[in-house]
């Protein structure tokens, strides 16, 4: 009597198990397909909401062959990049002082709840102020919205519990990412160096899986070509040595770049003006935007004008375009900080991006001087993944961000490697000194 029951409890606990494991492997199939789906389609939506602002408010949309609005008039770029901040500064001052704020997206993956309309006004205003000219990037919008559908439908699939909570939120907040891009692999690396700092099969899976779909479902909304054009890099698919030499000084440089970026960007997010200042701090911010996108219009929105400008530049015209390539590091810099600074919400990848690749291009220019069959369009792609990879500390983000975006030859990916190493090795390694200084000069005022 007692070996039977033992072993009817025995086949009870196997069945269980098993009833478990198909019930877990639906939930995330449904993660994958369903949720991945569904942030797909919001991503694609927000991108075509993006090129109607721009439409409207510009009278042009951004695209391979047209990056930027240098055909704008110079009055409309004004006129653009103002009345977008204006509107957009009342409804966050309303916002962020009549209703419940909205938490950042690494907020709610670790558990703060994103109120529905809130978040989804919060989302929209990015759009506005990005497709009318702020200097900011465009990517945060899809990854708060992923965030919110992703805390929606855990709380809706009952089968989710506490610790798969956070997963969820986390990969559709990457996919929201993916699909705006159309790159998978730096949704997925987001999740999982960013938002989880895990890896594991599951959480690799899923993260890989949400960001796949999202990406294809958003690419059947909006079509997605190159980002980036690289025909500047010419019929040249085999790195040069000396390319490798590059990515080591270009690391360097970048590496330091990429912090002074991030400890920008954390001083602009941690001063952000908290009460009616961003009636007035927003507005101007955007004069001054508009005043220098007179003679910089690359300056204006997410950076993707500027960093195609940087991948565009050949050998031939090398001289006269430093000049160029000097104002627009300076300027964009400035402004994306003053802009986050004056109060607005927005992402620093493509503005990262555009610096770090005029970085690599200014850099690639005197490198010609050593290595006359290196591309200075080669050196620019280097330099953009180097600088990403430091500000963001995300090594493997950046990296295969930035070559999805350029699609540049696969070959590449190893100079890109050593760049993104060097950088993010110094960026950390610099940050720390930097923190432990800090933390002494408290310590001695105490």
């Amino acid at each position: 009597m007692f070996h039977a029951g033992c072993g009817r409890e025995s086949e009870l606990l196997v069945k269980q198990e098993n009833n478990d494991t198909l019930k877990q492997l639906g939930v995330n199939v449904a993660i994958i397909f369903l949720l991945g789906g569904v942030v797909g389609i919001s991503s694609g939506l927000l991108g075509l909401m993006l090129g109607g602002v721009e439409k409207l408010m510009l009278g042009y949309v951004e695209g391979p062959a047209n990056p930027g609005p240098y055909q704008v008039a110079s009055w409309r770029r004004i006129v653009s990049v103002v009345g977008g901040s204006v509107f957009a500064a009342l409804v966050w001052w309303l916002l962020r002082t009549k209703t419940t704020k909205v938490p950042s997206v690494k907020q709610a993956v670790s558990g703060e709840q994103m109120p529905l309309w809130q978040t989804a006004a919060h989302v929209l205003l990015q759009i506005i102020i990005v497709g009318s000219g702020s200097s900011i990037g465009r990517e945060v919008a899809p990854r708060e919205f992923g965030a919110m559908l992703g805390q929606r439908f855990s709380q809706f699939v009952h089968a989710i519990d506490e610790k798969q909570r956070t997963t969820v939120v986390a990969v559709s907040a990457a996919a929201g990412l993916a699909g705006v891009y159309n790159a998978p692999l730096a949704g997925t690396f987001f999740a999982l160096e960013i938002l989880l700092c895990d890896i594991s099969v599951e959480t690799v899976i899923l993260a890989l899986g949400t960001s796949s779909v999202s990406a294809y479902v958003a690419s059947s909304i909006r079509e997605h070509g190159t980002f980036y054009g690289m025909e500047a890099m010419g019929g040249s698919v085999t790195p040069s040595w000396t390319l490798m030499v590059f990515a080591v000084i270009v690391g360097v440089t970048c590496g330091i770049a990429g912090l002074l970026f991030r400890k920008g960007s954390q001083w602009a997010e941690s001063s952000k003006p908290k009460k009616a200042g961003i009636l007035w701090m927003m507005p101007l911010t955007a004069l001054v935007t508009g005043i220098v996108a007179i003679w910089l219009p690359q300056v204006m929105g997410n950076g993707r004008s500027m960093a195609q400008y940087a991948f565009s530049v050949t050998s031939e015209q090398a001289a006269a375009v430093v000049p160029m390539l000097l104002a627009l590091l300076v300027s964009k810099a400035v402004l994306t900080l003053a802009t986050i600074r004056s109060g607005a919400s927005g992402g620093v990848l493509q503005p990262g991006i555009a610096i770090g690749a005029v970085l690599g291009a200014l850099l690639g220019i005197l490198w010609l001087v050593c290595s006359p069959s290196d591309t200075i369009a080669s050196c620019a792609l280097v330099g953009a993944s180097a600088l990403l990879a430091a500000s963001q500390q995300a090594p493997l983000m950046a990296m295969c961000l930035v070559m999805e975006l350029t699609r540049a030859p696969m070959e590449f990916f190893v100079p890109v490697a050593v760049g993104v190493a060097v950088s993010t090795l110094i960026s950390k390694g610099f940050g720390g000194f930097l923190s432990r200084s800090e933390r002494k000069k408290e310590s001695a005022v105490v």
